[in-house]
């Protein structure tokens, strides 16, 4: 399985690169790339400035469609991947939990898609995307859809349950990501 995370926002909210806010000393991106290890054998950072990391031990590409939104990043790291099966995260998510992640791994191979669905609402940038998933995608990109959501219909979604991720993660904090400056604050 291949570890993608998406590192190309414009940081707009924040008003700095995400990736590379200290929370304990580390960058986020390294907190994110140091736990998604756990589950992965290869990881690929989707990102628009790929010499911000070089420093590293991960595999960089660039986005191949010349347009924003995470859907366009979530093709980019699939069409780079090398497995069938591919965890995908924000750079922004610095408390993901490597059992949870191990738990949805281990779901490979049951859907098309495998994502926590947590208060009724999912959780696309935390989840597991078959590679074979790419022209679907594509037909979105092209159709100017570019929310990762909007390719769920029609596909086998297999949802990680409140009562699943809560076994693994009870205080959920796999799910925060820090947007704005405010957020980090709260964080540090």
């Amino acid at each position: 399985m291949t570890g993608i995370v998406l590192a190309g926002g414009e940081n707009r909210r924040m008003g700095a690169d995400k990736a590379f806010l200290k929370i304990a000393g580390l960058p986020m991106i390294e907190h994110v790339i140091r736990t998604i290890r756990s589950a992965v054998s290869h990881i690929i950072v989707v990102t628009n400035k790929p010499e911000a990391f070089v420093s590293y031990d991960v595999e960089v590409t660039r986005d191949v469609f010349n347009m924003r939104g995470s859907l366009i990043g979530l093709h980019s790291g699939l069409l780079k991947s090398r497995d069938e099966y591919n965890f995908v995260v924000a750079c922004d998510m610095p408390f993901l939990n490597r059992d949870l992640l191990s738990f949805m791994a281990g779901l490979a191979g049951s859907a098309d898609v495998i994502l926590p669905k947590v208060g009724g609402f999912v959780e696309p940038l935390h989840a597991v995307y078959r590679r074979s998933l790419l022209p679907v995608i594509e037909d979105h990109i092209k159709c100017e859809q570019r929310q990762v959501k909007g390719i769920f219909d029609g596909l086998c979604v297999r949802y990680v349950a409140e009562e699943e991720v809560d076994r693994f993660d009870p205080g959920r904090r796999s799910f925060i990501n820090i947007n704005t400056p405010e957020e980090y604050r709260l964080i540090q």
